[in-house]
């Protein structure tokens, strides 16, 4: 499944409107780095990007079981270390409702199951053509 996102920058600096489909959203950089800070910095779209894509996954395994939980609260920090080319994303995952020990096993795999997890833990490649 490929999906497109566009984005656009125009004069304004590092203000710049996403397009998927029929949804938008603004990008921009925080102050302290030229940007107006009128939207999510883009490692903060990639931390959302796992973020929004656990809690999803996680809620269709937890409606499909029928469990007793209310809210899922995932939390993700990101941490980029361009020097060694490494980048570390910590989870932390909490659930509102009634979880046993070993539904939390379970949880936590689930979690690992999903697709954007899935994505940045495979080998990534990026091509690149400029019109």
């Amino acid at each position: 499944m490929a999906i497109t996102v566009k984005a656009t920058l125009g004069k304004t600096k590092y203000y710049t409107e996403v397009v998927a489909g029929d949804n938008h959203l603004i990008t921009d950089e925080p102050i302290d780095k030229g940007g107006q800070n009128k939207g999510f910095n883009p490692f903060e779209i990639l931390a959302t990007s796992l973020a929004s894509c656990t809690a999803a996954t996680l809620r269709m395994y937890i409606d499909r079981k029928e469990w007793n939980i209310d809210n899922i609260h995932v939390e993700v920090e990101l941490e980029n270390f361009p020097l060694t080319k490494k980048a570390i994303f910590k989870r932390d995952i909490s659930f509102e409702g009634d979880v046993d020990e070993e539904q939390m096993k379970r949880l936590r795999s689930i979690a690992d199951a999903c697709p954007v997890h899935k994505i940045l833990i495979n080998e990534i490649e990026i091509e690149t053509k400029l019109s």
